[in-house]
């Protein structure tokens, strides 16, 4: 896991200024994203306790966006680059460096998890320990709104990201590790993005058991 990381941090420090003015503002234009985030962050909201990871959180403006929708928001990623991006940009709300696997928050202490994109470059095989992560730092009844590229194929599908290699998932394959970590999934949106990769935008919402 580790050897692949670095190659991920490394592949994101080296585009990050160029990636923040890509994607900062991505979703002015993806209704689909906006209205999942909003749904996420209502109910973390209805569960009492508003404190929320944003994992993989780039350059930082979906930490932002959940702020802005009344979540105690605070955002981790792999890259350090990314970090004193966030930082800058938004000087008042909290980013640190971590690694998926290990993450620094204690047991049961979020009320919301949201991983935008941010498991697409895991292997498969890697993929349930980040989630058995994600289920531990949740506390019961947690919410967790993970979003990646879909397949409608049986098996993951490795394909060359712009930074580095992907995978897309199959929506009911992905759900299966949900449930394997414990939790219970309970809301999906499946759309076609019309990317040029042919791949669905998935999102898919469930819940600490």
């Amino acid at each position: 896991m580790a050897e692949h990381q670095d190659q991920t941090r490394a592949a994101y420090d080296e585009v990050v200024e160029l990636y923040a003015s890509m994607f900062a503002n991505q979703l002015e234009t993806q209704p689909f994203a906006r209205s999942m985030i909003a749904t996420f962050a209502e109910l973390v909201r209805g569960t009492g306790n508003t404190r929320a990871a944003d994992l993989g959180c780039g350059p930082g403006h979906l930490t932002a966006m959940l702020h802005d929708l009344g979540l105690d928001a605070f955002g981790l990623d792999l890259s350090p680059a990314m970090v004193g991006h966030a930082r800058r940009a938004h000087p008042t709300l909290q980013f640190d460096e971590a690694r998926m696997e290990a993450l620094p928050v204690e047991d049961d202490a979020l009320g919301g998890v949201l991983a935008h994109y941010s498991m697409i470059h895991t292997p498969p095989g890697e993929l349930p320990a980040l989630l058995a992560e994600q289920a531990r730092v949740l506390a019961p009844g947690g919410l967790l709104l993970v979003s990646f590229f879909g397949t409608e194929g049986p098996e993951p599908v490795r394909f060359d990201h712009k930074v580095t290699p992907a995978y897309s998932w199959p929506a009911d394959r992905f759900a299966e590790l949900l449930t394997g970590a414990g939790l219970v999934p309970f809301a999906r949106l499946l759309h076609d993005p019309a990317s040029e990769r042919g791949f669905l935008d998935a999102h898919l919402l469930a819940r600490l058991g």
